[in-house]
């Protein structure tokens, strides 16, 4: 009896697996860039132009502002020397991968989803 039993419930429990794998997901909903500017870029960036300086320069008003030009902060070198305005190709190609824009840069950070940069600057120029 107690083997009829067993096999029951395992035949409930594989009846039951097959129906959950069979169950529509939902649609995978869009990306925040409010949350993901949160999570990858806030450690290091501010967006208040009343905030305290971080390791990295605020990022208030980017889009159209001159690279490497915040007073108060010290970038490296390289970008120092930038002769850019930042838009949205430069943003994402920045967040790809920043020694490809400026070689010399110290911002170590990469962003390899084209949706995740895109949502992050999104972001930004709202706040601009």
């Amino acid at each position: 009896m107690r083997t009829i039993v067993l096999g029951l419930c395992t035949a409930m429990v594989l009846m039951v697996r097959g129906a959950d794998a069979q169950m529509l997901l939902p649609a995978a909903r869009p990306l925040d860039g409010a949350t993901l500017f949160k999570q990858q870029c806030a450690v290091c960036h501010t967006l208040g132009p009343s905030e305290p300086m971080r390791q990295g320069p605020p990022l208030v008003k980017i889009v159209g502002r001159p690279a490497g030009k915040v007073d108060d902060f010290k970038y490296s070198e390289a970008l120092s020397k930038a002769d850019f305005a930042w838009d949205e190709t430069r943003l994402d190609a920045w967040l790809a991968n920043p020694q490809t824009v400026i070689p010399g840069v110290t911002m170590v950070y990469r962003q390899a989803k084209p949706e995740t940069r895109a949502a992050i600057i999104t972001y930004l120029k709202e706040q601009n």
